[in-house]
């Protein structure tokens, strides 16, 4: 019999504000296999008691040390990984807390939280050279014949149809011909956007909004969390969806079901 797994990526807008927030009641309702979580903004020995000791699941975090209360990865997996790594080897990234990787029997399982270029976009070059590196690991892991996933909060809209707005954010970080060239180039590398995969022409379908404008009550959004896999492993999916009724964030989870 083929076992289904529910993988599920948050980017949560620092963590102990989304269990204010109703956190835990999603998670146990949601009982993902594996929850991703990108911008925790919270180390270790400060996470909430609740979340620290939750009933079948492992959990490993990886905070910035640059900064407190910045950035961060965390991972909750029921299905216990053979390892997980923190980091690119590289450290004015590792020291944001940006990458987890986690590798299973069946697959390996990447946990970005890539940079934000900013408005003033004095971080794009950052950002880009954060996608340069993380890409460089896909690709050594995929050489080793490890199945590989990535997900996370990307920070960048992929095609026009990806936000409300593409016309007057030409100009902005997430949506720089330059971000969405490296869109294309993880793609032409034989990574999949699985969202995109099973909708292909699907509009309107956002994993982020402003919260400085109300946006998500209009559903003015872009789509920036992603969940992509190896061409290979694409047969292994059976579907790709977007939460956008869950609250909690200014993103909302996004996952795939995939065959162990």
């Amino acid at each position: 019999m083929t076992t289904e797994l529910t993988l599920l990526s948050w980017n949560v807008n620092g963590l102990r504000a989304a269990v204010r927030k109703g956190f835990l009641t999603w998670f146990q309702q949601a009982a993902p296999d594996v929850l991703c979580l990108q911008e925790t903004r919270v180390e270790e020995a400060l996470l909430p008691a609740k979340i620290a000791r939750l009933t079948g699941y492992d959990a490993y975090w990886h905070a910035a040390q640059a900064r407190k209360g910045y950035s961060g990865t965390g991972l909750l997996t029921r299905l216990r990984p053979l390892e997980v790594q923190t980091g690119l080897g590289i450290p004015e990234f590792d020291q944001e807390g940006r990458t987890q990787i986690a590798r299973y029997a069946t697959f390996t399982l990447l946990n970005g939280y890539f940079p934000n270029g900013r408005r003033d976009q004095q971080r794009v070059d950052f950002k880009l050279a954060f996608y340069e590196a993380f890409l460089e690991r896909c690709e050594a892991l995929r050489r080793a014949g490890q199945a590989v996933i990535f997900c996370g909060d990307v920070n960048t809209a992929h095609r026009p149809i990806d936000l409300t707005h593409p016309g007057p954010n030409r100009n902005t970080s997430g949506f720089l011909p330059e971000e969405r060239a490296w869109m294309d180039r993880f793609i032409e590398a034989g990574y999949v956007d699985t969202f995109r995969h099973f909708h292909p022409d699907a509009a309107e379908q956002y994993t982020w909004w402003s919260q400085a404008t109300r946006a998500r009550e209009r559903n003015v959004g872009w789509r920036i969390d992603y969940f992509f896999v190896a061409a290979e492993v694409l047969p292994r999916v059976r579907d790709a969806f977007i939460l956008p009724k869950v609250m909690g964030s200014d993103h909302c989870p996004v996952g795939i079901v995939l065959e162990a």
